[in-house]
């Protein structure tokens, strides 16, 4: 049985560039960490989301759980960000869809995150929301791609499934600048 969209919270990454585990350093003014403010967005937008983690006992894995996300463990993480998420993918297999969403992308509105899903709801096969012409994330990927995403390997993620299927994507003009910025050294966190 199909079931409806389900978002994918990326957040097995290292966060080599950043020196630490980015996903916990907080954000200020509020001090929640990075990841948990993506969670948020993308759980108030799609109940039901799943966050897919290295460890099922981290730290990490506990907060997002905390916040409502089933979580999805990557051993393989490591290899990249391909293998987390066909992980993702493989833990809601039975999903109409999925909305993926990175957890070091903690300022995307989650009306835009749920704009990306109604499309995808709505019969789009691949979905971008795009700011001030520039195509951001989350990406929305319809069930016809789970064979694609399944085995995605390397850190690419669906970056070839989006470049082969240009034709085919719907672009979401937004105003949330938050989907063109993720926060990879620390000279990325607001304010700096």
């Amino acid at each position: 049985m199909t079931q409806g969209v389900c978002g994918i919270l990326l957040a097995s990454g290292s966060g080599s560039r950043f020196g630490s585990n980015k996903l916990l350093h907080p954000l200020a003014p509020d001090g929640i960490p990075i990841a948990v403010h993506a969670a948020r967005h993308l759980i108030e937008a799609i109940p039901g989301s799943i966050a897919v983690v290295r460890s099922a006992n981290s730290h990490l894995a506990r907060l997002l759980r905390a916040e409502g996300l089933r979580i999805a463990v990557c051993r393989d993480a490591v290899n990249g960000m391909g293998h987390t998420l066909a992980a993702g993918v493989r833990a809601s297999a039975g999903a109409g869809g999925w909305v993926v969403a990175l957890a070091d992308m903690p300022g995307i509105l989650p009306q835009t995150i749920g704009r990306v899903a109604d499309a995808l709801r709505g019969g789009a096969t691949l979905v971008a929301p795009r700011y001030q012409g520039q195509r951001g994330h989350p990406v929305g990927l319809a069930r016809r791609f789970k064979g694609d995403l399944l085995l995605l390997q390397g850190d690419a993620g669906a970056r070839a499934i989006v470049a082969a299927n240009q034709d085919g994507i719907s672009l979401i003009d937004v105003n949330d600048p938050g989907v063109t910025k993720d926060i990879d050294t620390p000279g990325d966190l607001p304010g700096q």
